[in-house]
């Protein structure tokens, strides 16, 4: 068969490695136990600056354009429930579609904060790309919580969640955790692709560990910049609010800032070395290597593990997060925090955004979370027949395509009531 026979050129090889965060994007404690990070502008082109990260002097242009932005988004900021999440609902514009510097493309764009929008404007193209990533955090959370009471269910407003994410519950951190690192993944993609101005391939440094014999090369996904720029933008909110310290606020602020950073390293630290060989029948006699992001799916296993230990805090009134547990060991950068209880999911609630389960599918034989009776909550539930379609009998013709039939199958499907 062809693809047989193209084998015995090239194949391919993924070896994983666990590699340290840069020393730039090292956390550096602020005083508080949830790890948040000193908020570092990375905006070239507006500051200049001797270094990646100091020195900042701003140039006049630079002013008046922010100040201009600030004064817009002031003017035009959505309702405080709105969320930058709400650019995976609606196709933002491609970077061809904009005119550079021009305000209402970012005006118009629904969530956004003063320091978000402030981006837009001097990142435009990157904005369908934040939009990419919130959707990607999107479907992978549906796809986490698919059997679940609380099934990350989105609502028809600029809100995307709904009245639940306004609870800092386990949940709430999952939510921020795989929206900020769907970001990561979008942008850092788009850098490879040369979809981005301001970014390219990834510069980082031949892995000390590769073999002599391996060429270091190619085009790798750019995560130190997705990292960076997911950081600036999704963190923007959060740096913008002041809190009376030691408040409820405060606390729900820094457990945002701990569950965007733990989303983010998931992804930085699970990008793995691809390798490609080269050579007659597969000898791999020549070997090229690059840096490659992890499949999405395994950074939403790997948050979802977060979740379930995810550590229980609260505010004290220096401003710290501290465990409500002390026996418990202190959550890394790389842990998921919640502050409050989560909400009963299993009724509708308008007061705390519950859908509730009444109509969910459910499994009768199961006795997990996705069982009928802990998914009906004991409500019961009821029975009904479906006609299912699907493919059968499928077959391999020369050369090359597979041909299959359509079998159908009347199964029985429970409801909780």
């Amino acid at each position: 068969m062809a693809s047989s026979s193209g084998n015995k050129h090239e194949m391919l090889m993924t070896q994983i490695t666990c590699r340290p965060l840069p020393e730039s994007l090292e956390t550096q404690k602020r005083g508080s136990s949830a790890g948040a990070l000193f908020w570092k502008p990375f905006i070239p082109g507006v500051f200049r600056s001797p270094g990646p990260w100091g020195g900042l002097r701003p140039t006049m242009p630079s002013l008046l354009l922010l100040a201009a932005a600030l004064l817009s988004s002031w003017a035009q900021l959505p309702a405080e429930a709105s969320s930058w999440w709400s650019l995976a609902m609606n196709p933002v514009q491609r970077p061809e579609m904009f005119i550079i510097g021009a305000q209402p493309v970012c005006s118009q764009l629904p969530g956004l904060s003063p320091g978000q929008r402030k981006l837009c404007q001097l990142y435009q193209e990157h904005m369908a790309y934040i939009g990419e990533g919130a959707k990607t955090g999107i479907k992978e959370c549906q796809y986490q919580f698919r059997q679940r009471r609380w099934n990350c269910s989105t609502v028809d407003n600029t809100s995307v969640f709904g009245r639940v994410m306004q609870i800092g519950s386990r949940e709430t951190a999952f939510t921020y955790a795989v929206s900020a690192a769907g970001v990561v993944n979008a942008i850092s993609r788009a850098c490879r692709e040369g979809e981005l101005s301001t970014c390219g391939c990834s510069r980082t440094a031949r892995p000390k560990d590769l073999p002599r014999d391996w060429l270091w090369g190619g085009c790798g996904d750019n995560v130190e910049y997705g990292y960076r720029f997911a950081k600036e933008f999704v963190d923007a909110r959060e740096r913008e609010k002041n809190f009376a310290k030691g408040s409820e606020e405060q606390g729900r602020v820094l457990m945002n800032l701990q569950n965007n950073e733990a989303g983010r390293r998931a992804v930085y630290k699970m990008a793995d070395i691809a390798c490609k060989c080269h050579g007659v029948s597969g000898s791999c006699s020549l070997k090229t290597c690059w840096l490659q992001l992890a499949e999405f799916r395994k950074v939403g296993d790997q948050l979802k593990e977060k979740y379930d230990s995810a550590a229980a805090m609260r505010i004290t009134r220096k401003g710290k997060l501290e465990l409500v547990n002390s026996r418990f060991n202190q959550p890394t950068p790389e842990d998921l925090v919640y502050v409050d209880p989560s909400p009963d999911y299993c009724l509708r609630n308008e007061t705390t955004g519950s859908l509730g389960t009444q109509g969910r599918l459910c499994n009768k034989t199961s006795e997990g979370m996705d069982g009928c009776e802990l998914m009906c909550c004991g409500r019961g539930y009821d029975q009904f027949k479906s006609l299912q379609v699907e493919r059968c009998h499928c077959k391999f013709h020369w050369c090359c395509f597979v041909k299959c039939k359509k079998c159908t199958e009347i199964v029985d499907q429970y409801v909780c009531k």
